[in-house]
């Protein structure tokens, strides 16, 4: 019990796996696939056991995996650790994909399909009908080929360190000097970590190239002229089109790209510089030190619970049962992949937040980021299905960035100084923002690189200069570190890992200050509606569950505009 008398949630009994299954072959797990695939179904009662039954095979199987990717990250380093991810990739993934297909076209094919009744079989029929669509038994192999090459960018990434005044950093560590009032520390601290990025710059080139042509491969196996437009299919992506995203991009040049550049000019004038050099982005203008909400990862964990516990107590024991769970690897440290994440573990419905965090403002907002998603694995617990649980990131990110925005009405917990507080909204506030760009800018960059998949490295970093002279800053100058801008892309790891899941950040960052400014005017009938809308899972389309959140699926230049206009009002208020 923890002490506010809060259980900690057991797993469910298992009906139809065996409890003490252990997934160390592919023969261990054969015969449910063969029951699942075999077993007559014959009343609408039987279908519905039928599903339960695949749902819960599906729990078991993602939280094996999920954990041995958890482990992997946290230790990269580690051969063992890393075998049996690849184990699970290379012999089990490939296996259950043609069975996956098998139980979709079964279900698809059911006489009693029609009298499935319940909430949330509609959306996720959708989902099926697709899923049958795109299979091919050509792509399971080269799917598999994908998922274990992938991770060989967070061994990369991991591997990078530098040395800052005696000690050995990661580049995350070393990121927080460029929060420091002495400028040449900041230009060295830059400098270095430019160069050791440098060293891999060919690896994650080639490691790239060769992700771009498998993924093409599968795309064309598929009957697509493109990756981008397998992705869209894959991704469950209907309600909305590439022309959108094109259109929000272009929304965002409009109407956001002018606002940056003008804040980033009034931050060169009160710093008194000029030009405006890269390492001069993250430093205090009027040279007051970094904030610094926490010192180390226990604390951050306490603070975060105290934090979520004023906005919704709901909110704070979710994070107090992960901490006492052991759900929580929140420090950086040498060896560990780089990057934040919640991942849900459908069995026991706790998830599991991962992230580096060094003591600075950021990692107070992955914290509150991943810390919506945990929310919203805690809300989806008792749905009735796996796939029910298996969120369109449109939704999911919507959920993380909300809290982002919510939580700052408990962040005089990190920042009992009043200026300190001001000074960490106004940098939220600026953010909510600032993502808008870069997102549009790997997301306009995925969609050249998959609708162009043969070009050559030059051709690759002529476009990426090209969108960045469209979407970056127009005030910072790059000389002397023109390659280092070249080569940005090569920090964004889900360019390399999850290929397309990118543009809902901005989505979900139009929906997350929508719902703030709900929350602005009636807390808590915002909070409310943010958990109706969590609770929904992918039982709904995107536009319904936006919808009982009380905002609008929405990313026109006129809605940008409105929610830009609004955050300029909020950050003249403060």
């Amino acid at each position: 019990m923890l002490a506010n008398d809060l259980e900690i949630p057991v797993k469910k009994p298992r009906t139809f796996v065996s409890n003490e299954l252990e997934i160390n072959s592919w023969e261990a797990l054969k015969p449910y696939f063969e029951d699942l695939k075999n077993r007559p179904v014959n009343s609408v009662g039987e279908l519905e056991q039928w599903m339960l039954d695949r749902s819960e095979l599906d729990a078991v199987l993602e939280e094996d995996m999920g954990w041995r990717y958890i482990r992997m990250s946290i230790d990269t380093t580690s051969k063992e650790l890393a075998d049996q991810f690849h184990f699970f990739v290379s012999e089990i993934h490939p296996k259950v994909a043609p069975y996956d297909d098998a139980f979709n076209r079964k279900l698809m094919d059911s006489p009693y399909l029609n009298e499935l009744q319940e909430e949330g079989y509609e959306t996720y029929l959708r989902r099926v009908r697709k899923e049958i669509e795109i299979y091919r038994d050509e792509n399971v192999p080269l799917l598999s080929q994908l998922e274990a090459e992938q991770q060989k960018y967070g061994a990369i990434a991991a591997a990078m360190t530098v040395e800052v005044e005696g000690k050995e950093l990661t580049l995350q560590q070393a990121a927080k000097y460029l929060k420091r009032t002495d400028r040449s520390m900041r230009e060295q601290v830059y400098t270095q970590i430019v160069n050791r990025r440098a060293q891999d710059v060919d690896a994650l080139n080639e490691l790239y190239t060769d992700l771009i042509a498998k993924r093409d491969r599968v795309a064309h196996n598929a009957g697509f002229s493109n990756y981008r437009d397998y992705m869209f299919a894959a991704m469950g992506r209907f309600d909305y089109t590439p022309q959108d995203c094109f259109d929000f991009h272009e929304a965002i040049a409009k109407e956001v790209v002018p606002v940056l550049d003008e804040w980033q000019e009034e931050h060169r004038s009160k710093l008194g510089v000029d030009p405006l050099k890269p390492w001069d982005l993250d430093v205090d203008a009027e040279g007051k030190e970094p904030l610094q909400p926490f010192e180390e990862a226990n604390e951050l964990i306490s603070k975060s619970v105290k934090c979520f516990n004023k906005i919704n107590p709901y909110f704070g024991e979710r994070l107090a049962i992960m901490q006492e769970m052991k759900h929580l690897d929140l420090a950086s440290k040498t060896g560990k992949a780089p990057g934040g994440f919640n991942y849900p573990l459908y069995e026991i419905g706790v998830p599991f937040i991962y992230m580096n965090a060094v003591g600075t403002h950021q990692d107070l907002i992955t914290m509150v980021h991943e810390g919506g998603h945990a929310i919203q694995s805690f809300l989806n617990i008792d749905l009735k299905l796996t796939a029910f649980k298996d969120l369109t990131s449109e939704v999911a990110e919507l959920a993380s960035m909300s809290m982002e925005l919510i939580s700052m009405d408990g962040w005089d917990e990190f920042y009992t100084n009043p200026e300190e507080l001001k000074r960490a909204k106004v940098e939220q506030l600026h953010r909510a923002l600032e993502t808008l760009p870069w997102v549009a800018t790997i997301d306009k960059f995925q969609h050249w690189v998959y609708e162009n998949p043969t070009h050559t490295v030059a051709e690759r970093e002529a476009k990426w200069n090209e969108i960045m002279d469209a979407f970056g800053s127009h005030v910072v100058d790059w000389s002397g570190y023109e390659s280092a801008r070249t080569n940005l892309w090569q920090k964004q790891l889900h360019l390399f890992e999850v290929p397309f899941y990118y543009i809902e950040y901005a989505m979900a960052q139009l929906g997350a200050i929508a719902v703030w400014r709900n929350y602005r005017q009636n807390p808590e009938r915002a909070i409310q509606q943010y958990m109706d809308a969590l609770s929904l899972g992918y039982t709904k389309t995107i536009g319904e569950i936006y919808e009982t959140a009380g905002i609008e699926f929405n990313f026109s230049q006129a809605y940008v505009k409105e929610l830009v206009d609004f955050v300029k009002a909020e950050l003249a208020k403060l």
